[in-house]
């Protein structure tokens, strides 16, 4: 079959998987709303010793036997890096509106210092932006999406260290000189929950510290913390740069983004439905109250005690109302149930500090339809009451979607993967609750898909696809429109009153 008789059937395959969706539609969302997809450097460029670049902690980790799934790395990844005008192509294609990248810090400053900028990786990214904007595609920048230079990690103690926030600001300094006169979405960090946790007390993402399983080095009970609190104090020197330094001059904003699952109480019991409240605290609240209100949630301070970092009075006032908006990763729910105090009162982490559990079942019913991933079930109703909550709690906050989506296995078939109905119906329920939030009360301004092409999934590595276009790892890393991708360019070219 040709490459347009292919194209037609995932067509009819696309029209065919929607008729069974909720019928949601571009025109049940506001006249300015933005619709993107997103990606990241690490899992997308590859070119790992093109252009000045050099090793990240991701590089060194990836590359360490035994802590990557399948025994891969991000050294090519999805090749990006070389075939970016191919893939403007394909998004023009897709017809979105946006496309959110992360800048790889390791091309920017390769060795961690920041005395002299690279001139190769600016002048990549000067390409990368020039052609999104040639093609009517407004570029959101993300400027950490967890690969910091490796150089960084080895010489001041990465995250650990107070002095990244000096290094965060100078880096971030020179990429709002370097791009900004074009760059009018800003976002800081991707994350820090999940890297602050997975990299600092799990130590299953880089650089692998931990102190409760088989790590070499690290504190669970202790490095998650100052991890979280130097991330806030860096996002908050580089949002005092750009308003002071640029933003009259560039016009742009500036936000962060976090990620949280939406937690429903397990039971209407009092501590169960404390234990829900808990868990968004604790991963939520942990960013963003500082940023909201001045200081880490309550309920943190009480259960963490002196581990928790406490901040001055002028970081306090540097953190307060540092975004312009919100980007907010979501995925998925979970119940929450209460949990005991450790047993071992000095042998704890930040999951136990919670006392919350997590599961993803109710009386041995799932809650919901599950992807590829464990962790990953559709619950498109949780969707909705997250976004009505961070909305409620945090003083309407304008919110941008900057992640959301599912993944299949990497072990089915080029032809099975294509026929992703199950994404379809995921992304159609939940766009229906997120417009659903919207008329509650919500300032949502954008929803970007994770993500546009199968991707290096971290720990995960190629075993997880997540795009609307399937890449084929055996064949030049082709790209190959899914069901979905056709799906998604049917729903972005529909006709409304306002267009």
């Amino acid at each position: 079959m040709d490459h347009k008789s292919s194209v037609l059937v995932i067509s009819l395959i696309a029209f065919l998987a929607g008729c069974g969706a909720t019928g949601i539609s571009r025109c049940d969302f506001p006249k300015q709303f933005v619709f993107g997809t997103a990606s990241s450097a690490y899992q997308y460029e590859g070119g790992a010793k093109q252009g000045g670049r050099k090793p990240s902690i991701w590089d060194k980790f990836s590359h360490t036997f035994g802590k990557i799934l399948d025994g891969s790395n991000g050294d090519v990844a999805e090749d990006q890096y070389n075939r970016y005008q191919e893939d403007i192509l394909l998004m023009k294609e897709l017809g979105i509106d946006a496309y959110r990248f992360s800048i790889s810090w390791c091309r920017i400053f390769p060795d961690g210092n920041t005395t002299q900028v690279n001139a190769e990786g600016v002048n990549h990214y000067n390409g990368f932006i020039n052609a999104l904007l040639a093609n009517n595609i407004e570029p959101y920048v993300t400027l950490y999406h967890w690969d910091l230079p490796q150089a960084l990690e080895d010489s001041i103690g990465g995250w650990l260290s107070s002095e990244i926030v000096n290094r965060f600001a100078a880096y971030a300094d020179a990429c709002f000189n370097a791009f900004g006169d074009r760059i009018k979405y800003w976002i800081t960090f991707n994350e820090p929950q999940s890297f602050a946790t997975s990299g600092y007390d799990l130590g299953i993402h880089a650089p692998g510290r931990c102190s409760i399983l088989l790590c070499s080095k690290g504190n669970s009970a202790t490095e998650p913390y100052t991890v979280a609190h130097n991330v806030l104090l860096s996002h908050a020197a580089a949002v005092r740069i750009y308003r002071t330094k640029y933003k009259a001059r560039q016009g742009g904003t500036i936000g962060i983004t976090l990620n949280s699952f939406w937690y429903e109480p397990l039971s209407n019991s009092t501590n169960n439905i404390a234990a829900a409240q808990r868990a968004l605290d604790f991963e939520l609240g942990w960013f963003l109250d500082p940023i909201v209100y001045g200081d880490y949630p309550a309920v943190m301070r009480d259960y963490v005690g002196h581990r928790l970092p406490m901040f001055t009075e002028e970081q306090r006032s540097s953190l307060l109302l540092s975004i312009d908006f919100l980007g907010l990763n979501h995925y998925t729910t979970n119940f929450a149930s209460a949990l005991p105090p450790p047993l071992i009162k000095n042998w704890t982490d930040y999951f136990q500090d919670s006392r919350v559990l997590r599961t993803a079942s109710r009386g041995g019913v799932s809650i919901g339809r599950r992807a590829a991933s464990i962790w990953l079930y559709d619950v498109p109703w949780g969707f909705r009451k997250l976004v009505s909550y961070v909305t409620h709690r945090y003083n309407q906050l304008p919110i941008i979607i900057t992640e959301n989506g599912m993944d299949q296995s990497s072990f089915l078939s080029r032809s099975s993967a294509l026929h992703d109905s199950h994404r379809i119906d995921f992304h159609s329920n939940y766009l229906s609750n997120l417009s659903a939030a919207i008329r509650d009360g919500a300032d949502v301004r954008g929803y970007f898909v994770w993500s546009m092409l199968d991707n290096w999934e971290w720990s995960a590595g190629f075993t997880s696809r997540f795009g609307l276009y399937y890449v084929d790892y055996r064949d030049n890393l082709k790209r190959c429109p899914k069901a979905s991708a056709a799906w998604f360019t049917n729903f972005l070219n529909q006709t409304c009153a306002y267009r």
